[in-house]
């Protein structure tokens, strides 16, 4: 190796060292922490309530491993947020969260900003594969405006999104409910310190997405109404 090679190599090399020592020590970092913060976690933006709360889709799946309630407060009525649940999907209306990290993972999603009339129709026993390889989650209860559930074909995972009146807005509640049958130590350990806060980003995206556009959609309605109203 000639000398002008060690001067090239060398700075990246130390560049690498440091970037992975910097990875290094953010992963022990997280893994050391968590367990302070996994609460928080797990139930953003949910209250100890709602946190605690026996909601639908709850018997479906018992003893999961992993449990999420996460929530957001909207300014709309479940009449607007409701669509957006339903045209979910991949192919569908997207799910309104990171798609270009969704798409790393063939997920194939690209959410959109308008209600698609042709995804309305949503019906116990639907699917909502997720990419091409995907699981594969299932309508099993569907009750317009208040309550959807999904759940994947093995029955291992159970997604529930319920709209609760809440003073003059609603809340949105997601709850996962999850089994990790077979695992290993290294795969439970991937869940809990890979997945769970990775699941928060994309989570918290996705629920402050369908607020932002039911409120939008819901401000836009009503500024056509009262622009339909003849002066008196």
């Amino acid at each position: 190796m000639t000398q002008l090679s060690r001067r090239v190599i060398s700075p990246i090399t130390r560049a690498g060292l440091v970037v992975g020592g910097g990875v290094a020590l953010a992963v022990l970092g997280e893994v050391a922490t968590y367990p302070l913060w996994r609460e928080g976690c797990l139930t953003w933006g949910a209250t100890t309530d709602e946190a605690g709360a026996t909601l639908p889709g709850d018997d479906l799946l018992a003893d999961p491993d992993i449990v999420s309630t996460r929530a957001v407060g909207i300014d709309a009525p479940p009449s607007v947020v409701w669509p957006w649940l339903a045209q979910m999907g991949s192919g569908r209306g997207g799910v309104y969260t990171y798609d270009w990290i969704e798409n790393l993972m063939g997920l194939h999603m690209h959410s959109v900003d308008v209600v698609l009339a042709q995804f309305q129709d949503i019906k116990v026993g639907d699917a909502q594969r997720l990419g091409k390889n995907g699981p594969n989650p299932r309508v099993v209860i569907c009750e317009v405006d208040e309550t959807l559930i999904l759940q994947s074909d093995d029955g291992n995972w159970v997604w529930a999104f319920v709209i609760r009146a809440n003073g003059n807005g609603n809340r949105l509640i997601s709850r996962n409910r999850i089994k990790i049958l077979g695992a290993s130590a290294r795969t439970r350990f991937v869940y809990k310190y890979l997945m769970e806060p990775g699941s928060l980003v994309m989570e918290r995206k996705m629920l402050m997405g369908i607020g932002e556009r039911a409120e939008r959609l819901n401000t836009s309605t009503a500024a056509n109404s009262r622009s339909q109203i003849a002066p008196t």
